[in-house]
């Protein structure tokens, strides 16, 4: 059988897809690196809830310290309390946080019966002013990739008051 020879004129399928992959990583270079968005939780409130669940409406300020805009399209987050898993939140909110920029989003918090039982366990054996962690975790979603983002702190447990 006779050996393939490659036409001198016409570029093999070998070497398209060694240019197209270095294109590829040429395009990825370019992206940059980008400073972490910054997330505070800036006010809850109740919602009407379904059965043993409790709702609220979480709102977030997302603060933008990148020098472009960034778009996105939904949201999705997870709130832990003393590294017990506590409330999810979805919204598909759209919008556009400015470069250097804020905006405030507005997102809907379910808690479940059990993770409402989980954490009264857990509260029952904490002392008066101890602190207690948590950590909110999600991500924007948009285009080619999502923004993730988490913040952890610290809550202080109250003080019981004196008669």
């Amino acid at each position: 059988m006779p050996a393939r020879q490659c036409t001198p004129g016409r570029p093999s399928i070998v070497r398209l897809c060694c240019l197209a992959l270095l294109l590829a990583l040429a395009g990825c270079s370019s992206l940059g690196q980008q400073d972490p968005l910054n997330i505070s939780v800036v006010g809850i409130e109740p919602l009407p809830g379904q059965g043993m669940e409790m709702r609220f409406s979480l709102t977030l300020r997302v603060q933008n310290p990148n020098d472009g805009d960034l778009a996105f399209d939904g949201i999705a987050l997870d709130m832990q309390i003393n590294d017990q898993p506590l409330a999810t939140g979805v919204s598909d909110q759209q919008g556009q946080i400015p470069r250097f920029g804020e905006i405030l989003i507005k997102v809907p918090l379910t808690i479940s019966a059990y993770s409402m039982l989980r954490q009264a366990m857990g509260a029952s054996t904490l002392k008066p002013g101890q602190q207690v962690s948590y950590e909110l975790s999600g991500k924007l979603g948009g285009g080619l990739f999502s923004e993730r983002f988490s913040t952890t702190g610290n809550l202080d447990w109250p003080m019981t008051a004196r008669p």
